[in-house]
Parts: structure tokens; sequence; C-alpha cells
């Protein structure tokens, strides 16, 4: 009985999996092209604004797909996660960068609002003096 039960579990795992499969692997070729494009933004606008380099390899990285006792379509799982999830942050922290250069004000914000942790140091949302301050204007 218990036989049966793995056979009809595995058969929907496999049913899960082999549906969701095509809208995981979806947003793989936008996000290449996307990536292309931020590296080439930062690759000619950093240095135009003084902006330090971001350093790709602190954030996308594939150790996960060398772990020899994975299979191997786990390994190709843990590459594309490693990829697309590191690439996110690398853009998030490129755009922060930029962020930070052209307009460093927080927002107002609001009740359950979450300030990202780039902002701590920009200046206060509607302080005027602070903002003159920070950017001679």
């Amino acid at each position: 009985m218990k036989w049966r039960i793995r056979i009809k579990e595995r058969g929907h795992w496999f049913l899960r999996h082999a549906t969701s499969f095509p809208f995981i692997m979806m947003p793989l070729i936008p996000a290449i092209m996307f990536d292309i494009s931020i590296e080439i933004y930062q690759q000619i606008c950093f240095p135009l604004f003084g902006i330090p380099h971001v350093d790709r390899s602190k954030y996308i990285i594939f150790d996960r797909a060398k772990l020899p006792y994975l299979k191997w379509y786990e390994k190709f799982y843990c590459m594309y996660c490693s990829y697309v999830n590191g690439m996110i942050a690398y853009t998030g922290r490129i755009a922060g960068d930029t962020e930070s250069y052209w307009c460093a004000i927080k927002h107002r914000g609001f009740d359950g609002y979450v300030e990202p942790p780039h902002q701590a140091d920009f200046v206060p949302y509607g302080d005027e003096d602070a903002f003159h301050e920070r950017f001679g204007k």
C-alpha cells in the first residue's frame, strides 16, 4: 500500500514540476538581455559619474552547482537560481548606487514601508536644508 502511495506522490511531483518548468524558464532570456544592458550601463556611466565599479563576482556565484551529490538537473536549477537571483541582487546594487548619486532623498514612507539599506544615509524626505547641504544647490 505504501508503495502505491509513493508512486502516486511521485506522479503528482513530476506533473507539478513539468507543468511549471516553462514558466520558470520563461524569464531567462529577458533576464540575460537585462543583465547585458545593465552591464553596458555600468561600464559606460559609472566612470562618467565617478561611481565605483560593482564587482559582479560578489553577487553571481555558481558554487552550489558544483556539489557532487546533486543530480544533473538539480545542478542546472542551482545554476539558474544562482544566476537570476545573483543578477537581480547585482542589478539592485547598481540601481542603488545610481540612486545615491542622482537622488539621495528618502521616501516619505508609510505604515509598513521597508526602507532599502542603501537609503540609510539619504537626506530625509522634505528636509530642504539637508538637501541643499548635501548637494550644494
